[in-house]
């Protein structure tokens, strides 16, 4: 009866939760069949049949497990008995017209025990998660591992990382007139809408490229300089927040941008993003505005030293060669760990971003 053991799911994950097992105890299963997802603190992972037979379940939903451990088995070569099991009641059918024969029927077709066998251990399905407990006014439930991971890494940036935070807005006229006016053009030759992240990113690849101070992370008493641009981007789903990280943005178009991130999408949705997609990041952009914030102070995302703030687009009154006028502005928020960054390269790098946001056209010809 092999077992199904949790395999290992990749550097520094050294187990996590069972989610939910998507079959019950008891049931037939094929090789291939996705047996239960398993949430880490950095993914969703899924475990799957590596031979058909029984289900039988050890580990039920809710408990946690480390990678190798056996969370039940499969009883091999049981499986196919269970359609001869489905035909059993009809030598009862025949029993008014030949009683004496009727017993020998039964014994004749030898499967016929095997196959009343096979669903013996089907009683019970698999228990649901561990609900969360009501106690008075309050309601009390695990922490996800996920969620756990967050809180931890939180919780560590502010305490290692001396952050300080920096703001300043732009304007997003232009932005949006040049969308406006390629956007019917990009997508025939794309297949994909150009959005606000893209220029985003790209305007935070040329800040960086700018203020190389910022492409940095420490090392213990080291400060190493990163020579690439693996921009991450931070993506809220149903499990926490999670940061998949878009590979040589400098060297991708804004199509390539835009095609990665509903890629990211696509499997952030699914519960399909590897350990890969969240490792390896220089920089990191928040949007906060899709949920209508205002304004805000990130945290970073260690071990990197800067994170860009987006924020919702409110038109506002501003002074225009000495005229009040209307635009729509966004403010933008640069955290930085002040450790090896120091306030005039925070400064000089987000002004870099704001005057690239406010002249787009520039990007898209490199100047």
């Amino acid at each position: 009866m092999p077992d199904i053991k949790i395999p290992a799911l990749g550097e520094s994950v050294a187990g996590g939760q069972i989610a939910k097992w998507h079959f019950n105890n008891g049931d037939a299963v094929k090789v291939g069949d996705i047996l239960l997802t398993l949430e880490t603190d950095k993914v969703a992972a899924e475990v799957t049949a590596e031979n058909a037979g029984i289900l039988t379940i050890g580990k039920q939903a809710g408990e946690d497990v480390e990678v190798g451990a056996i969370v039940g088995s499969i009883a091999e070569g049981v499986a196919p008995a269970a359609e001869p099991a489905k035909q059993a009641p009809a030598p009862a059918a025949s029993k008014p017209e030949t009683p004496p024969p009727a017993p020998e029927t039964k014994p004749a077709a030898a499967p016929a025990p095997k196959a009343e066998a096979a669903p013996a251990p089907k009683p019970t399905p698999a228990p649901a998660p561990t609900p969360a407990k009501v106690e008075g006014r309050v309601t009390r439930k695990k922490m996800s591992p996920l969620r756990k991971k967050i809180a931890d890494q939180l919780v560590s940036a502010q305490q290692t990382a001396a952050i300080l935070t920096t703001f300043n807005e732009c304007d997003m006229s232009n932005v949006m007139a040049l969308r406006s006016k390629l956007q019917d053009s990009f997508v025939k030759a794309h297949g994909v809408k150009l959005g606000f992240m893209s220029f985003f990113v790209k305007a935070v690849v040329e800040a960086l490229k700018a203020v190389p101070a910022i492409n940095v992370r420490v090392e213990g008493d080291e400060i190493i300089q990163n020579h690439f641009y693996d921009v991450g981007v931070a993506v809220g789903t149903e499990k926490g927040l999670i940061v998949p990280v878009l590979r040589d943005v400098d060297q991708k178009s804004f199509a390539d941008v835009e095609k990665d991130i509903l890629a990211y999408a696509a499997k952030a949705k699914e519960g399909k993003i590897s350990i890969p997609d969240l490792t390896g990041g220089v920089f990191t952009i928040s949007n906060g505005g899709v949920y209508g914030s205002l304004l805000s102070t990130p945290i970073i995302n260690p071990p990197q030293s800067g994170i860009l703030g987006m924020h919702s687009i409110q038109q506002r009154p501003i002074a225009v060669d000495g005229q009040v006028v209307i635009r729509p502005m966004m403010y933008l928020a640069l955290s930085y760990d002040h450790r090896v960054v120091d306030g005039k390269e925070a400064v000089t790098f987000l002004i870099r971003v704001k005057d690239c946001i406010e002249n787009p056209a520039r990007m898209l010809v490199g100047a």
